[in-house]
């Protein structure tokens, strides 16, 4: 556990509310955790890549006043509507619509002009785009965050990652492949030091790179509150709560485009 006591995001209370317009792990705790580290700033031109519904795209406009721009290519797994249509909805909901922009667009493929961004914020997203796509898709779509950040801009890098130990053999459920491409969950997560090196080929210099201290509380967190977990006790959150933080972690880095 860390010391961190989250003043911001802990005024939002109701856990089934967030789960159920966040995506993975952490919520708005994540959000407000990975702000802080990239010290993000009122009026600060921000990406947000992966939004899922954009609850926690509107928890950076609110409580922090940037100027957010949310990309997310996807529509919603249970009614079927674009991701950025429930980002307007919820940009809405917490008077942040003149701040917040949702875009239908996903990387590489972005269109933006180099150097358009000061922060850039990606949290649960792009370990999707590794265990479908490819390590070599992955890396394309760094370099693309890269190009588009300002000299001197922040890149925030949240993601699921395992610990650098070996699977436990009780666990082989992860490369079973009912998850995400033909090894399953496990070709999804890397670990630290591997997300590290990719965001250093895209050109990245490392200001801070760790598990994070909480990385287990938000994982249990999420399998007993994930309104698909307690539709299915028996998938993924079994497997999480099996796991019990031995192999499955998360972990952050925080890197800067040189100036």
């Amino acid at each position: 556990m860390s010391n961190f006591t989250y003043p911001k995001s802990s005024r939002y209370t109701d856990l089934d509310s967030i789960f159920a317009e966040c995506s993975g792990p952490g919520g708005l705790h994540l959000t407000e955790f990975m702000a802080e580290k990239m010290g993000l700033r009122t009026g600060s031109r921000l990406l947000d890549i992966g939004i899922e519904h954009g609850y926690q795209t509107c928890f950076l406009a609110k409580e922090y006043g940037a100027q957010v721009i949310g990309l997310d290519p996807d529509d919603d797994r249970a009614d079927g509507l674009p991701h950025v249509e429930h980002l307007t909805r919820n940009a809405r909901a917490w008077g942040v619509e003149n701040q917040v922009i949702g875009l239908k667009l996903g990387v590489p493929e972005t269109h933006f002009a180099a150097g358009t961004f000061d922060f850039v914020h990606s949290t649960t997203t792009l370990e999707m785009v590794r265990g479908i796509l490819g390590a070599e898709f992955y890396q394309k779509c760094l370099e693309e965050i890269f190009r588009i950040l300002r000299p001197g801009g922040i890149f925030g890098l949240g993601e699921p990652m395992h610990l650098d130990l070996p699977l436990p053999a009780d666990l082989s459920i992860y490369t079973s492949g009912e998850g995400a491409g033909p090894e399953g969950w496990a070709k999804c997560f890397a670990t630290l030091a591997e997300t590290e090196a990719a965001c250093r080929t895209a050109g990245f210099e490392i200001l801070e790179a760790a598990y994070a201290p909480d990385a287990w509380t938000w994982w249990d967190e999420f399998s007993r509150n994930d309104p698909f977990c307690k539709a299915n006790p028996e998938g993924e959150a079994k497997i999480i709560q099996q796991d019990g933080g031995r192999w499955l972690s998360y972990g952050y880095v925080i890197a800067r485009k040189p100036r």
